[in-house]
């Protein structure tokens, strides 16, 4: 299989913090340290947050401002994803950073239970954030944390509400969400092939699902996320010296199954996005 493979890096998160692993980037500094690393490592789309001093997540549009900077200056033409994630703000302050015109941000088109509290994407919401990715020109990556979401986004394509060629993220493994199954994982993929066989995919498995989720991914023909975000460790005893580890992991289940890794210059060509 000769088709390259997109490796997204989840740096950060809003969960996970020093306390949990030390090598978690917190800062806007250790943020662009982290991703450098990780793109040098065969990343080509960052999917960033952003935090407090005290750790605690925001939608701060100047924080971002500021990532976007550093990243635009020290990883020059990786794509850069920005989260419009319910754990960081609430209602219309999560598309508050989409104004900056990133390359692509998350879209949750549906709502579903995390850990402790229910990931709420009213559907007000959903076609407010769509609208502003529209009239910013920011590609959506879709979360879909459920077989809904999947044919919500396609009819969504289809109405106009996402334009362009579909991009959509298989999320896997939260707590109350969707377990990783490799038996709902199959029915995803030929969901997608059936509903909407030009869009491009990608599995994202959280915690020990994460390396199952790469490895599945990457043997079908998709393309597949990993970063301290979703998983701090390489196995039940060692945590993750660094985002770059993870993608190295994820590199090398490439090379298992004769995937070239993509370049920022073939994930741009691939995703449909601007030129850097």
């Amino acid at each position: 299989m000769s088709k390259p493979c997109i490796i997204c890096v989840a740096i950060t998160g809003s969960v996970p913090t020093k306390e949990n692993n030390p090598a978690v980037p917190v800062t806007i500094s250790e943020q662009l340290e982290s991703t450098q690393e990780a793109f040098e490592a065969g990343a080509s789309i960052a999917h960033c947050h952003v935090r407090n001093d005290d750790q605690t997540p925001t939608s701060d549009p100047e924080k971002f401002a500021r990532l976007m900077e550093g990243l635009q200056r020290h990883c020059p033409g990786m794509i850069i994803q920005l989260s419009t994630g319910g754990r960081s703000g609430a209602g219309r302050e999560r598309g508050g950073m989409l104004p900056l015109r990133p390359d692509m941000a998350s879209l949750s088109v549906g709502s579903n239970n995390f850990p402790t509290r229910v990931y709420e994407n009213s559907p007000d919401l959903v076609d407010w954030l769509a609208s502003e990715m529209r009239t910013y020109e920011v590609k959506p990556e879709i979360e879909a944390f459920d077989l809904s979401h999947i044919h919500q986004a396609v009819k969504m394509n289809r109405e106009g509400r996402i334009l362009g060629t579909l991009y959509v993220q298989f999320v896997m493994g939260v707590k109350n969400a969707m377990p990783v199954d490799k038996d709902v994982f199959d029915y995803y993929v030929k969901t997608m092939q059936r509903l909407a066989p030009e869009a491009q995919w990608c599995g994202a498995g959280v915690g020990p699902g994460q390396i199952l989720v790469n490895e599945w991914s990457i043997a079908a023909g998709g393309h597949t996320r990993t970063g301290l975000e979703d998983n701090m460790r390489l196995d039940r005893e060692t945590l993750a010296p660094s985002n770059a580890a993870l993608v190295k992991r994820a590199a090398d289940l490439c090379e298992k199954y004769e995937r070239p890794v993509a370049t920022w210059q073939q994930a741009r060509e691939i995703l449909e996005l601007r030129p850097a």
